[in-house]
């Protein structure tokens, strides 16, 4: 599994202050220790940034190539952030992160990656809401975006489709359109489009004793639709062991084996069974409860796991 390490987001107090600081330290040991981890790229999470984005962000490219090798994505709505960004990478091809099906963002962002020789990622929003439905954002994908893609001559082998994870807490009925929304994303098209997932929006707004468990179960659905890549935190260990779990078929404890029943349920389009889990054990019991909200099969509270 590809992991874009989410790590470096202006929403985090930290990470803002280093930023107002220019601690190249900071970002410098954060990006070590997140590679060590298992992160293949790193994604750059600026925000907006209209007046400093075009500083910033070629700054942090500078001081991150000093230490790491990997890819960067670069997360910000500010194109000329992203293309003092680029004129500055001299080491490995980067993201990105991103375009939508706004005619105005397809219009100039995929230019930009051409231009540049970045992969993109490419979420299927249009205008107004995202959808709902699978079938929806795949035609979003299929009607506006791939189109675009090969009126410019974007390398298809560098487009990453992402369907929009959202969080469960209050967008519900998206978790499960989503996962099928990578499936059908997978056989749309050929050569067969990469596909993305932004991980930990599932567990937003939700109490963060309970976030670890919605992440780390979906992330295993995730994989059994066929996911290449996630934007998640490779520092959550625990997250790191379950994609090793299905990576390695590892069947050595009762939890990893119905981590690998849940991989190939949703791998063949089915659904865990009540009969896989061992009612007496309380951690497949809280696993069985989250496939459940994550499935849209029961309503989420906040108290979901201790009914």
């Amino acid at each position: 599994m590809y992991i874009i390490a989410e790590n470096i987001h202006v929403i985090s107090p930290r990470v803002k202050q280093a930023l107002a600081d220019r601690d190249a330290r900071f970002f410098q040991d954060l990006v070590v220790r997140l590679v060590e981890a298992g992160a293949n790229a790193i994604d750059l999470n600026i925000g907006p940034q209209k007046k400093e984005g075009h500083e910033i962000l070629p700054w942090l490219v500078q001081i991150l190539e000093e230490v790491v090798d990997v890819p960067l994505s670069f997360d910000t709505t500010n194109l000329a952030a992203i293309e003092a960004a680029c004129q500055v990478v001299r080491k490995a091809q980067p993201i990105i992160n991103s375009t939508d099906a706004r005619a105005e963002r397809l219009e100039s962002v995929p230019l930009l990656a051409k231009k540049y020789n970045t992969r993109l990622i490419a979420l299927t929003m249009a205008e107004g809401m995202i959808p709902v439905s699978a079938e929806e954002r795949v035609s979003i994908a299929l009607e506006k975006i791939i189109p675009r893609m090969v009126e410019i001559d974007f390398p298809m082998t560098d487009l990453i489709l992402d369907p929009l994870v959202l969080t469960v807490k209050g967008c519900q009925p998206y978790c499960p359109e989503c996962i099928e929304a990578i499936r059908t994303l997978k056989a749309a098209w050929d050569p067969q489009p990469l596909t993305n997932a932004g991980l930990s929006n599932v567990s937003n707004q939700v109490p963060t004793e309970l976030r670890p468990l919605l992440n780390r179960t979906y992330m295993v659905m995730l994989m059994g639709a066929g996911v290449d890549m996630v934007i998640a935190d490779p520092l959550d260990r625990q997250l790191m062991e379950w994609i090793r779990i299905v990576e390695q078929r590892d069947q050595s404890t009762p939890v990893a084996r119905l981590i690998l029943k849940l991989h190939d349920a949703v791998a063949q389009m089915e659904e865990l069974r009540l009969e896989d889990v061992d009612q007496s054990d309380p951690e497949q019991m809280d696993i069985w409860k989250t496939v459940q909200i994550l499935l849209n099969k029961v309503i989420y509270s906040d108290a979901y796991l201790r009914v």
